[in-house]
C-alpha cells in the first residue's frame, strides 16, 4: 500500500514510517521539519531506507500542497500539528490554522482524489476537557476516578484551552466527513504516547523530556504536585492500533476510539514516575515545583475496550520495562540531546 505521513518526520511519524518501510510499503512522509529533533529523525529514516523514504517538505496550511501527496496515498495517517497547551495559549490563531484549518485541508484533499484514500487522525486525550463532573479521589502518590478505572469514548467533549478547541474541531471533521461525504476515516483519542526518537521539551512529549533532563543533569519543573495521572502507551503498541484501523476499515470507519496504555499502563507522573527515574539514575534528581498549568488534567486514563472489540487490540508493552527502553535510548543519542544546551 501507498502510505502518506503528515508529521512523518515527528517522533510517531518517524517510528510509523519505519515499521511500514521495513515491511515493504510505500511511505512519502510530509513534513515542515519543524519540530525539534525532526531532521535527525529524517536523516535516519534515509540513512536506514535511502531513496525508499520520499520527503515532501511542505506545511499542512497550504492547502495546495496536500493534493498530489494525498490524491497518489492509500492511506493518510494524519500526524501533523500544533502538539502543546502551552503554545496555543499564547498563539491561538496559530494553532488553530495548523490543527483545525490543516487537518481540514488534509480531508479536502481526500475529498477531491479520485479514489480518495483511507484517513487516519491522531486525537488527543484533551478533547475530553478537564472532566469535572468526573469524581476524583486522592492517594499519596496518585490522584485517580473514583468510580470508573478509564474513560471511554462515551465521556461528553469539553474543549478546554485552544490547543483542546482546534484538536477537538479536528477531530468531528474527520468523524462526520466520514458520515457526510463517506470517506473512510478513523479517529484515534490519543493518551500519553513515548518511546525512542522523542525530542520531548517541557510543553510537550514529558516523559522523554523527564528522562533527557535526568541524563543531562538539567532540572525538572513539575507543575502541580506531581500526582496528575497519564496512561502511557509504548509507541509499537499505537502503531498497532494505526495498522490494524487500516486491516479492518470497512468495518470501524467513521469510528472514534480512546488509545492510550488504560489502568494498567497508568502512573502519576512524578511521585510513581520519579522513583523509576532515579532508580535509572542511580541518584536523586533536581525538581522544582510551581502551580498547577492551565487545562491539566489531574487524572486521565482510557478505557480501551473499544479498541479491543472492534479493533482486536490492546497494549503489550509494559510502562516500566517502556521506561527503561526510553531511558537507554537516550543515554546511546546523548550527543544529539547535549547540542541542545
Amino acid at each position: 500500500m501507498r502510505f502518506l505521513i503528515t508529521g512523518g518526520a515527528g517522533f510517531i511519524g518517524s517510528n510509523l514510517a519505519d515499521a511500514l518501510l521495513a515491511d515493504g510499503e510505500d511511505v512519502t512522509i510530509f513534513d515542515n521539519l519543524s519540530r525539534p529533533g525532526s531532521r535527525h529523525n529524517l536523516a535516519w529514516l534515509q540513512g536506514r531506507y535511502g531513496e525508499r523514504a520520499i520527503v515532501v517538505t511542505g506545511d499542512i496550511r497550504d492547502a495546495a500542497a496536500l493534493v498530489a501527496p494525498v490524491r497518489d496515498a492509500d492511506v493518510v495517517v494524519h500526524l501533523a500539528g500544533q502538539v502543546a497547551v502551552t503554545t496555543s495559549i499564547v498563539a491561538p490563531r496559530e494553532d488553530f490554522e495548523i490543527n483545525a484549518l490543516g487537518t481540514l485541508n488534509v480531508l479536502e484533499a481526500a475529498r477531491s482524489a479520485a479514489r480518495p484514500p483511507i484517513v487516519l487522525f491522531a486525537s488527543t486525550n484533551k478533547v475530553y476537557g478537564a472532566m469535572d463532573e468526573t469524581p476524583i479521589a486522592e492517594t499519596a502518590t496518585r490522584y485517580h476516578y473514583r468510580d470508573i478505572e478509564g474513560i471511554a469514548e462515551e465521556q461528553p467533549l469539553d474543549f478546554h484551552s485552544p490547543y483542546g478547541c482546534s484538536k477537538g474541531a479536528a477531530d468531528q471533521y474527520v468523524r462526520d466527513y466520514a458520515r457526510i461525504y463517506g470517506l473512510r476515516t478513523v479517529v484515534m483519542r490519543q493518551s500519553c504516547i513515548y518511546g525512542p526518537r522523542q525530542f520531548g521539551v517541557e510543553d510537550q512529549g514529558w516523559l522523554a523530556h523527564f528522562v533527557i533532563a535526568a541524563q543531562l543533569g538539567r532540572p525538572i519543573s513539575i507543575y502541580g504536585d506531581g500526582k496528575q495521572v497519564r496512561d502511557m502507551l509504548h509507541v509499537e503498541d499505537l502503531i498497532g492500533a494505526y495498522r490494524l484501523a487500516v486491516d479492518r476499515i470497512e468495518a470501524v470507519q467513521g469510528q472514534v476510539f480512546n488509545i492510550g496504555g488504560g489502568p494498567g499502563n497508568a502512573r502519576s507522573i512524578w511521585r510513581e514516575v520519579g522513583p523509576e527515574l532515579e532508580r535509572l539514575a542511580g541518584h536523586a534528581l533536581d525538581v522544582r515545583f510551581s502551580a498547577a498549568r492551565a487545562g491539566d488534567q489531574l487524572v486521565c486514563v482510557m478505557d480501551t475496550g473499544k479498541a479491543a472489540r472492534q479493533l482486536g487490540w490492546q497494549p503489550r508493552r509494559d510502562v516500566s520495562q517502556g521506561i527503561a527502553l526510553l531511558w537507554d535510548w537516550v543515554a546511546e543519542h546523548r550527543v544529539l540531546f547535549e547540542a541542545e544546551r
